[in-house]
């Protein structure tokens, strides 16, 4: 399975350096090693090709919609160019037909030698240090808003892409509203760099032995310790690297290159039942993928484990882009703590997909009642009203046992299966809006989480009394939310679980809170009326 790369991937090394000196000087006005939309619109005109060729050029070439190009988005723009000066439709299909990328002549750029030719002059006479095309420049930029202690603005002149704008927005405008009101005690650790430069992620849940290390194992044709059950008795996070190794929890969680440190939250007895997997893979190249443990039924597993397993599970289904939950046919019963691990999901049910795994373990007339069983259990954990979409297969090495299914079977599951390689193959396309849709959704939590924290403060008692005023406000707790909810107009499914925010709330002392402060929550309102549209209009196709 392979992400679109293939036009990048097979162009000459003669061409790769032409190309990487074109980056180069399209790229001279900033050298962050992004071509923005403005950087594009120069540079392409050089081509002559018509306004909604380039605009269709720029939409292969930025399939991940981050507002920028890279050096391989770049290439295969180039290449889409050459393309289309030889009378070629352009179309995403055009990548995968039978186009010989790698004897293919660069674009002809009119006027391009006489510029570069220009600029290498100017700059030799300057004695300028050139640009090397590495994004690594901007990557510390960004590294250093969060870690300034300085209030200093960031322009969005500054910015070169969605994410970027959206670090700014966070360091700018959320995070001191998060900081106000401890959002990061009682719902979600405040964001890192790291948070919006990580991969997309995929998370397998279900019960002990549904296959989801042999899923993880079949999708990247890997070796990975497969045993009988319960085989992963961990949360595995399978990433690319240099080579393959394994690396501790406690490790992981304190690299300031990883999305992990929230995790420390959950202390060492988690930690060490933590660990990343890493090896070299185009897949994983793109998207990460998070194995756990194996539910276990009834009650035994929650004294078995030394660490909130429910709020971890939570806190990766915040992180990952897409939810696999996967089932047996011969273990369709939703454990109680399979239901509390479902129902933690609570808020992201737009990013579960079901799996009802090894379905060729059973014959036709078979499955068909466990597809109808299954749908009657996950109608009532899922509590919506609409139908989740259930994928059909046998996820793994093994052929498909067509004695039991029969060639209809065998049609069906490799049907399915060609569905589900297609949903996870668009997650690095729908990257940038997931990141934009969890940026919006923790902007609005952290708005009502502020409006429900500074009216508990407002309900306390000036000196007399406090113990038992707070004790009360915890108790009704309920009466707290609805009393918000309508004094600020909220929406009633925004808010937190109240069993949940009663347990963290009873370790603190309510006096301490902070009282409302109207003109941040306008701030975190204005960022979502304006400065978010505003961003993305900024970095949608220039062409448009």
């Amino acid at each position: 399975m392979e992400i679109d790369s293939v036009a990048a991937g097979s162009c000459s090394k003669e061409n790769q350096l032409i190309y990487k000196e074109w980056f180069e000087f399209a790229d001279s006005a900033d050298g962050d090693g992004r071509i923005t939309g403005s950087d594009a619109i120069k540079f392409f005109s050089m081509s002559n090709l018509p306004r909604p060729e380039l605009k269709q050029v720029w939409a292969i070439a930025d399939a991940k919609r981050q507002g920028y190009l890279g050096f391989k988005d770049f290439i295969v723009a180039m290449q889409l160019v050459s393309l289309a000066q030889t009378g070629h439709e352009i179309s995403h299909d055009v990548l995968h037909s039978d186009v010989d990328f790698k004897n293919m002549n660069p674009p002809v750029m009119e006027g391009l030698g006489v510029l570069m030719a220009k600029k290498k002059h100017s700059s030799s006479k300057s004695n300028d240090l050139s640009v090397n095309g590495s994004p690594s420049a901007d990557a510390s930029l960004t590294a250093h808003w969060f870690s300034s202690k300085s209030s200093k603005k960031i322009s969005l002149s500054s910015v070169t892409s969605i994410v970027d704008g959206l670090k700014r927005l966070y360091i700018q405008k959320l995070k001191p509203l998060e900081v106000a009101y401890r959002f990061n005690d009682f719902v979600s650790p405040l964001l890192t760099n790291s948070d919006f430069d990580a991969k997309p992620m995929v998370m397998l849940l279900g019960q002990y032995s549904t296959g989801k290390t042999t899923f993880i194992k079949h999708l990247l044709k890997a070796r990975a310790h497969i045993g009988p059950e319960p085989t992963t008795d961990r949360f595995v996070v399978v990433m690319s690297g240099p080579d393959e190794r394994s690396i501790p929890g406690n490790t992981v969680a304190v690299q300031a290159d990883m999305p992990f440190s929230g995790l420390t939250t959950f202390g060492t007895a988690f930690l060490s039942k933590f660990e990343c997997s890493q090896m070299p893979h185009p897949l994983l190249e793109h998207v990460a993928f998070v194995d756990t443990p194996g539910v276990l039924s009834g009650e035994k597993q929650r004294t078995q484990r030394a660490y909130d397993f429910t709020g971890v599970t939570s806190w990766f289904a915040s992180k990952c882009d897409l939810i696999l939950l996967l089932f047996d046919p011969h273990k369709l019963d939703v454990s109680d703590e399979f239901k509390r691990v479902i129902s933690s999901l609570r808020g992201h049910d737009d990013k579960i997909r079901v799996v009802l795994n090894k379905a060729d373990q059973v014959d036709t007339q078979q499955l068909m009642r466990v597809y109808g069983a299954l749908m009657w259990s996950l109608g009532k954990v899922l509590n919506t009203p609409e139908v989740s979409r259930v994928y059909i297969g046998s996820f793994s090495d093994k052929p498909i046992n067509e004695a039991a299914t029969g060639p209809i079977g065998r049609e069906l599951f490799e049907k399915e299966q060609d569905d589900l390689l297609a949903d996870l193959k668009d997650i690095p396309k729908k990257a940038c809006d997931r990141r934009i849709n969890e940026f919006v959704k923790r902007a609005r939590a952290a708005k009502i989480h502020a409006c429900i924290i500074s009216h508990l403060k407002k309900e306390m008692p000036a000196i007399m009394g406090k113990a038992k005023a707070q004790q009360k406000l915890i108790d009704n707790l309920e009466d707290v939310f609805g009393k918000v909810q309508r004094e600020h107009h909220l929406p009633k499914g925004d808010f937190p679980n109240v069993e949940q925010f009663r347990e963290v709330l009873s370790g603190y002392n309510i006096d301490k809170f902070e009282k409302l402060k109207p003109k941040m929550l306008q701030t975190v309102d204005d960022m979502l009326g304006y400065d978010i549209p505003e961003l993305l209009k900024n970095f949608r196709n220039p062409y448009d």
